[in-house]
């Protein structure tokens, strides 16, 4: 069986520069992009060894017959923090719509809120709280 390795999700936008500005708001670090100079097709992120790609719709469809936009959304980013209410309170302020107002689920174990980042794909903002 062949091995896996820098396992990564990849995000499909209509504008990726504004797509990398929101993630990076979040502490997401450039680390790829191509092509190098001009209008990316392709760009990947990092944080805390986690790797995000964001890449256009275009390309999706040019170069790999892909229609990455359909009804309903199957994935959504986990980010952890010490405080749910302050980052849903910073990035609100920041324009972010949220999709779900924070509150505790499993039993009071998790303190969560979820936003969209710019191409709506949800972001949940979760802490623990035991």
């Amino acid at each position: 069986m062949p091995t896996f390795r820098a396992p990564m999700i990849n995000l499909y936008s209509r504008d990726p520069s504004r797509a990398v500005a929101f993630y990076s708001e979040l502490g997401f670090v450039e680390s790829f992009r191509t092509p190098a100079s001009g209008e990316p097709v392709h760009i990947e992120l990092t944080k805390d060894g986690f790797n995000l790609g964001i890449a256009t719709v275009e390309a999706a469809k040019k170069h790999h017959g892909l229609r990455p936009v359909g009804e309903g959304r199957w994935i959504e980013i986990v980010l952890w923090t010490d405080d749910t209410d302050a980052a849903l309170n910073d990035l609100v302020a920041k324009g972010a719509p949220v999709l779900s107002p924070a509150h505790d689920f499993l039993d009071g174990k998790l303190h969560a809120a979820w936003i969209a980042d710019p191409d709506d794909n949800p972001i949940q903002l979760v802490q623990r709280t035991d």
